[in-house]
């Protein structure tokens, strides 16, 4: 069983997606709460480390010192893992900045992507665009030193990207994508051919490393009533890319998540039987509530996250306590529950409030 994650069944069969029957699951449920963050803004794990004095003896001067913090802080709240992946696998977009509003700001503003248009818009764009190099020698130099220094007892979660709806939206534009599924096609082929090859190397590149027990990939394919494009061609573009990397993930022995935001009813039984993800995280209260979910699909794949994160922004400290209280009680029953945001430790969740969700799963479990 992967540490950290005693929710996944073991007598999963990845090869058929076979799961134990409800009275074996009923057995699995863990001892204590477990916790899974996709990230936490830098401005959150500096203001947790200087409350906690989790950077004492960190040198800033020192190569990968952001990686011995990210190590303390975890360790401190509790989590079994720490979450990283090859280096230089990004691309350029056209963004927009503003001027941040939040409290905890971030230095150089908030960025937004532009919708209308991306980098690529012809072929002659896609032939001169730069793209990375999953096959680098200098990719793996944080997964290496993290394999050598995290503790023995945490593990790694590979992040193998995994942005075939992302990418293709930033690469476009979102609007011209659309446009470009009428009228350029070919040349949305090209693009989700390329991604596919980029995610496929860094996959595999990422899963041979020992310390690495789970693949987890990121890709916001929706937005609150359905799918970014049409499930036709989600089935397309998006989804078999992410069934080469379940399959990659389960030839090496380990589970395959998700993070997706949006409203994926019309993709969840494709994911979750074709595909084969083991686990989807990000939730949403507007589009599903993860204590309703687990009645649904939650009976066939781990749910990771879901405490929605406008609740943890504007609830007060009594609100979210009870709210940990029941999300524990009705998700982790039967296993395949591990409590976190519903999507990520944004800049503007107050501080205050995540300790608040923290201590009460503490708590739950009897410290």
């Amino acid at each position: 069983m992967v540490r950290g994650y005693p929710c996944w069944p073991k007598g999963t069969d990845h090869g058929t997606n076979r799961r134990p029957g409800e009275e074996a699951r009923a057995r699995l449920a863990p001892r204590r709460a477990h916790h899974i963050e996709l990230f936490h803004d830098g401005e959150i794990v500096e203001a947790i480390c200087e409350r906690f004095g989790l950077n004492a003896g960190i040198d800033r001067n020192v190569r990968f010192w952001w990686w011995r913090q990210q190590i303390a802080l975890y360790r401190f709240l509790g989590f079994d893992y720490v979450q990283v992946g090859l280096d230089g696998i990004w691309v350029p977009v056209h963004q927009q900045t503003i001027e941040d509003t939040a409290q905890l700001k971030h230095a150089g503003g908030r960025t937004y992507l532009n919708e209308q248009t991306g980098p690529i818009a012809s072929w002659e764009d896609f032939e001169k665009f730069p793209w990375p190099d999953p096959d680098a020698p200098a990719a793996t130099e944080a997964l290496e030193w993290c394999c050598e220094n995290v503790p023995e007892d945490m593990c790694l979660i590979g992040m193998c990207r995994g942005h075939f709806a992302e990418w293709l939206t930033w690469l476009m534009g979102y609007e011209s994508l659309c446009f470009a599924l009428y009228d350029k096609r070919d040349l949305v082929d090209a693009i989700a051919a390329k991604l596919i090859d980029i995610f496929t190397r860094s996959a595999r590149r990422v899963a041979a490393f020992d310390r690495v027990k789970v693949l987890w990939a990121s890709d916001d394919m929706g937005f609150k009533t359905q799918p970014l494009i049409s499930p036709a061609d989600a089935r397309a573009y998006y989804l078999p890319g992410h069934k080469i990397l379940a399959d990659i993930a389960h030839k090496a022995g380990m589970p395959y998540i998700l993070h997706a935001c949006g409203n994926l009813g019309e993709l969840m039984d494709d994911l979750i039987d074709d595909v084969k993800i083991d686990g989807k995280h990000s939730f949403e209260d507007t589009i599903e509530d993860v204590r309703q979910v687990k009645g649904t699909y939650g009976r066939r794949i781990a749910m990771l996250g879901g405490m929605d994160v406008d609740f943890l922004c504007r609830a007060d400290e009594q609100a979210i306590r009870r709210r940990v209280r029941q999300t524990l009680e009705v998700c982790q029953a039967g296993g395949g529950f591990v409590l976190g945001s519903g999507n990520s430790v944004a800049n503007y969740v107050p501080v205050e409030n995540y300790l608040a969700m923290m201590d009460e799963a503490w708590r739950c479990a009897g410290g």
